[in-house]
C-alpha cells in the first residue's frame, strides 16, 4: 500500500503547455495536476471557460470606456485591466470551492459565489448588448434627444412667459390707452368734418360752413390730438425700456437654449446608451428577448465555471489537494506544539536555575 503511495506521489505525466495554459487559468494546482491526468480535461475545460470570459469582459469593458472617453488607447487600458481583474476574480471563485466536504457544506459555499458570478455576467453582458444593438440604439438616442429638446423648448417657453409677462401686461396696458386716445382724436375729427359739410346727427347742427360750432369742434380735435401726442410723449421712454427688458429675456433664453441644445447632442454617453436600450426592450419584444437572451448566455457563461465543480463527482485531484492540505495543517500544529513544549521547557529551566 505504502509502495503504490509512493508511485502515485513521484508520478509526473507530461502536459503540454497549452493545456498547462488552461490549467493555470482554472486556479488548480499545476503540481498535483501532474499526478492526477484523468482530471486534464476538466481543469482544462474550466481553464477555457474561465479565459474567454476574461476576454468578453476586456471587449465589454473597452467598449464601455470608448463611450465615455472617447480614446481608444484610454479604452484599451482599461478593458485590459478590467479583463485581468474579472480573470483573476473568477480564478479564485473557481478555485476557492473544495469537493470533498459535505454536499450541503458545498451548497453553501457555491451560493455566494453563484450570486458573484451571475452579477459579474450581467455587468460584462450589458456594454456588449449595446455593441450588437449599436444602430437600434443610435435611432433610438436621435428619438430621445428631440424628445428632450422638445421637452426644453416647451420650458424655455414657459419661462419667457413667466419672465416677461410683466413688461408685457404693462406695455399692453399702454398701447390699450395708446388707442383709447387714438380713438377720441378721431372721432373729433369726424364730427368737424361732419359740422363743417353741414351732415346732420346728434352732436352736429346740420348747417354747412364753418360756424361757431366748427370751430369749438376744431378746438375739440386740437385737444384730443394734444392729449393723444402728450401721453406718447410721457410714455415713449417706458416702451423703450420695456422693449429693452423683452429683448433681454428673449437673448438670454435662446443663448440658454442653444447651449442646452449643444449638450442635448452630445447626449450619447454610456448611461444614455443604456437608457435607450431600455426604452429599445419596452418598445419591442423582439429586442428585450434578444438582449434576455444574451444576458443570460453571459450569466450561464461566468457561472458555469461554478457549477461544473459543483456537480462534478470527487477525483484524485481534490483528494491529492485534500491530502496536501492536510499535511500542512499536521505539519503546522506539530511545529506549533513542539514549540510551545520547547518554550515551557525553556522557562521552567529558568525558574530552577533561579531557585538554585
Amino acid at each position: 500500500m505504502k509502495t503504490n503511495q509512493q508511485t502515485i506521489n513521484q508520478t509526473n505525466h507530461k502536459i503540454n503547455w497549452f493545456q498547462k495554459f488552461l490549467m493555470v487559468c482554472s486556479g488548480g494546482n499545476i503540481h498535483i495536476l501532474r499526478k492526477t491526468p484523468s482530471e486534464w480535461n476538466k481543469f482544462s475545460g474550466i481553464g477555457g471557460i474561465v479565459l474567454f470570459t476574461a476576454v468578453f469582459a476586456t471587449l465589454s469593458a473597452g467598449y464601455a470606456m470608448y463611450t465615455v472617453f472617447d480614446n481608444i488607447w484610454t479604452s484599451v487600458g482599461f478593458g485590459i485591466l478590467w479583463g485581468l481583474m474579472i480573470f483573476n476574480l473568477d480564478r479564485y471563485i473557481v478555485s476557492s470551492i473544495k469537493k470533498t466536504g459535505t454536499w450541503g457544506n458545498q451548497i453553501l459555499m457555491a451560493i455566494p459565489r453563484l450570486i458573484l458570478a451571475t452579477f459579474l455576467g450581467i455587468i460584462i453582458s450589458k456594454p456588449l448588448e449595446l455593441k450588437i444593438f449599436e444602430k437600434e440604439v443610435n435611432k433610438q438616442l436621435n428619438t430621445i434627444i428631440q424628445r428632450n429638446k422638445k421637452q426644453l423648448e416647451g420650458e424655455m417657453s414657459g419661462r419667457i412667459l413667466k419672465q416677461s409677462g410683466p413688461f408685457e401686461t404693462e406695455k399692453k396696458q399702454i398701447a390699450e390707452k395708446t388707442v383709447q386716445y387714438q380713438k377720441a382724436y378721431d372721432s373729433a375729427a369726424v364730427e368737424l368734418e361732419k359740422e363743417i359739410l353741414g351732415k346732420q346727427s346728434g352732436l352736429t347742427s346740420g348747417k354747412e360752413g364753418y360756424g361757431p360750432n366748427a370751430k369749438r369742434k376744431e378746438e375739440l380735435k386740437e385737444q384730443r390730438r394734444l392729449d393723444l401726442e402728450n401721453f406718447q410723449k410721457q410714455n415713449a421712454p417706458r416702451v423703450e425700456y420695456l422693449d429693452k427688458e423683452i429683448s433681454k429675456v428673449y437673448t438670454n433664453l435662446e443663448t440658454e437654449r442653444k447651449s442646452s441644445e449643444t449638450f442635448e447632442d452630445k447626449f450619447n454617453g454610456f448611461a444614455a446608451r443604456l437608457q435607450a436600450l431600455d426604452e429599445l426592450g419596452k418598445n419591442s419584444a423582439i429586442i428585450g428577448l434578444a438582449a434576455a437572451f444574451i444576458m443570460g448566455l453571459f450569466i450561464c457563461l461566468e457561472i458555469s465555471p461554478v457549477l461544473v465543480k459543483l456537480i462534478s463527482q470527487v477525483g484524485p485531484y481534490d483528494y491529492l489537494l485534500e491530502k496536501t492540505e492536510n499535511d500542512f495543517r499536521l505539519y503546522s500544529k506539530e511545529k506549533i506544539e513542539k514549540g510551545n513544549a520547547l518554550t515551557d521547557f525553556r522557562i521552567d529551566d529558568f525558574k530552577d536555575n533561579l531557585k538554585k
